[in-house]
């Protein structure tokens, strides 16, 4: 580290009320939420990208709070009451996200969402038979009736081939991850939030009123630190509370005619996929190979890339041969029961992360939670049961 000016000392490294760790959508909006609660309170935030990395800006751009048979699995594996509180979570941060911004800057597309399924899967006549069920709590949520119907009838007119069914939710839909990150830091600069992009915050050390912190650019006190590094939480607490996942996507060149429209899961959501514009993007299947994505290795791997590209031939493009023009990864992170850690680290010091892929999603509303703890206004009865919350670590 160079010297130090006087002006620099005094501004960019003076000492700060909040320091987030984190410009990905868990920091930005927890740092807009911080401004809104404590308007003159400095905050600043570190990123160690040049822009925002991880999962937030690397996603698939889905709007969606939950496909039928995962809320049915949810609801076996974590029971009903967990299930409904993630949904509801999910339903309400992409409403938040709307009102917030409004559709045209996010570029939000009420395109509507769908699950496909291959001919005579067991898992139809389970949707089926609780198709009933999960209307009825999705109007208990949303207000409006019969959010899930099946749509046989779109499977040939979007050009599918190779799925038996599928059921359409009216509710869901998709956006622009890029365009949702860059509003949220003008947001958070008018705000007055302060950005140290390039930085990596590299160890912190909690006092009874205060933090200290080490990174690769200086040394800051602050008096309350966030770390909103997702699937990296575990390196920063050196405990392992999350999972990572490694999620890898493909686009197509432009399709002349293609009449695929809105955002698609299969296989439980292992494969989705969508369309953009005139393109197809397809991700996931990380479930033929779980070893090698539950990684931290921001890498795309040759085996997964080739089974999306069969997955398309087969199923989106009826064997004709497209160029791909783009291919990335993006890390999640997940915790058993899907539901995202919000913790008190210790008196100075909280961390928020895993969002279970859902992270477009929920984090305006976790992040609403986690300032309200920050601020010391947190009402733990009200909340609790939507998330992993705790005192202390």
């Amino acid at each position: 580290m160079p010297q130090v000016s006087l002006w620099e000392a005094e501004s960019f490294f003076a000492p700060q009320d909040f320091v987030i760790a984190g410009a990905g959508l868990a920091g930005l909006w927890t740092a807009v939420e911080l401004k809104t609660l404590h308007p003159s309170a400095s905050v600043l935030v570190l990123e160690r990208g040049h822009i925002p990395t991880g999962a937030s800006t690397r996603n698939a751009g889905f709007a969606c709070f939950g496909s039928p048979t995962e809320m049915i699995s949810d609801a076996i594996l974590f029971g009903e009451a967990t299930m409904w509180s993630n949904v509801e979570m999910r339903y309400k941060g992409i409403s938040k996200i709307r009102e917030y911004f409004g559709d045209r800057v996010i570029e939000y597309d009420n395109c509507r969402g769908y699950e496909c399924f291959a001919a005579n899967e067991e898992r139809i006549e389970t949707v089926t038979a609780k198709l009933g069920w999960l209307n009825n709590g999705m109007k208990t949520i949303t207000g409006k009736s019969e959010a899930f119907k099946w749509a046989n009838e779109k499977i040939i007119p979007f050009g599918f081939s190779g799925f038996g069914a599928m059921i359409e939710n009216k509710l869901e839909g998709g956006l622009h991850s890029g365009k949702l990150v860059q509003a949220l830091l003008q947001k958070a600069q008018q705000a007055g939030v302060r950005f140290l992009f390039g930085t990596s915050l590299q160890a912190w050390r909690s006092e009874s009123s205060s933090v200290k912190l080490k990174t690769d650019h200086g040394n800051f006190v602050a008096g309350k630190l966030v770390l909103a590094t997702n699937a990296f939480l575990s390196e920063m607490l050196d405990e392992p509370l999350v999972t990572p996942a490694r999620g890898q996507i493909l686009v197509t060149e432009p399709i002349p005619g293609l009449q695929l429209s809105g955002t698609f899961h299969y296989d439980e959501g292992y494969f989705y996929f969508r369309n953009v514009g005139n393109r197809i993007l397809l991700g996931g299947a990380r479930n033929t190979s779980p070893a090698t994505e539950a990684t931290l290795e921001m890498e795309i791997t040759a085996p997964i890339q080739l089974r999306l590209e069969q997955f398309a031939s087969k199923h989106l493009l009826n064997g004709k041969a497209i160029n791909i023009t783009h291919r990335w990864s993006g890390i999640m992170a997940f915790t058993k029961d899907k539901r995202p850690i919000i913790k008190q680290v210790t008196p100075t010091v909280y961390a928020i992360s895993a969002c279970n892929g859902m992270g477009v999603a929920l984090t305006p509303i976790a992040a609403a939670i986690l300032a309200t703890m920050v601020a010391g206004t947190f009402n733990l009865n009200q909340n609790a049961s939507c998330l992993h919350l705790s005192p202390t670590i």
